[in-house]
């Protein structure tokens, strides 16, 4: 098998899906708008520090889920996608996952945020094998809790490895714009930083490897 392995957030994207979801909430009215972004601004900001606790911010952001019936969430991930992500969509991701789907290569979306908000993102990408933090569901309802490990740092490669189950990678692409996947660059063939975050540039630099500038140019 070779492999292609995609991040999302500020990789395949221009924003962060997790924390734009929560300021989605916060500008439709849907929660308390003091409360929730002091959290979500938190959180964001420890997970670019490289010290989040996924636990904890899946279970900020999943309690939302819990609150809500199925068709009704489905219904607000469309105005979601519509009003916020869909214009953040990096058209040198869609070219990228182009070149390894005509290469024949097994593509794998892999990020730490959840299913809930990222499934649909990476399925509009063309992508439909996804690895990512896992929101538990029990008789169709949304618990608030993490199911298994969350798909976080070196839980991104465990993940990767219980999505293989045995199968053997003879060649692998990573690509990510965050420190936090240090582990699955150093895991990869061919590692690429897509703009990435200070510490991951120095890293790259250090390593050799591959730095490229997906962010949409204005003409």
């Amino acid at each position: 098998m070779k492999l292609a392995l995609f991040d999302l957030d500020h990789t395949l994207l221009n924003t962060d899906s997790d924390h734009s979801w929560g300021e989605f909430l916060v500008n439709e009215g849907l929660v308390d708008p003091v409360h929730h972004r002091q959290m979500n601004d938190k959180f964001y900001d420890d997970y670019k520090a490289g010290q989040l606790d996924p636990i904890a911010y899946n279970e900020f952001v999943f309690e939302f889920l819990t609150q809500h019936d199925n068709a009704y969430l489905t219904e607000l991930h469309l105005l979601f996608m519509q009003k916020v992500i869909r214009p953040q969509m990096r058209p040198k991701g869609f070219d990228a996952i182009k070149k390894h789907q005509d290469m024949g290569h097994a593509i794998v979306g892999i990020t730490a945020t959840s299913d809930f908000i990222t499934a649909p993102i990476f399925r509009e990408f063309g992508i439909t094998e996804i690895i990512a933090t896992n929101a538990d569901v029990i008789d169709g309802k949304y618990t608030g809790k993490v199911k298994g490990l969350p798909c976080y740092q070196k839980g991104k490669l465990a993940r990767l490895d219980q999505w293989l189950d045995g199968r053997t990678v003879s060649e692998s692409w990573a690509y990510s714009d965050s420190i936090n996947d240090r582990f699955l660059l150093e895991y990869a063939s061919h590692a690429i930083a897509v703009n990435p975050d200070d510490r991951l540039e120095k890293l790259a630099q250090e390593q050799h490897w591959d730095i490229q500038d997906w962010s949409i140019v204005s003409v």
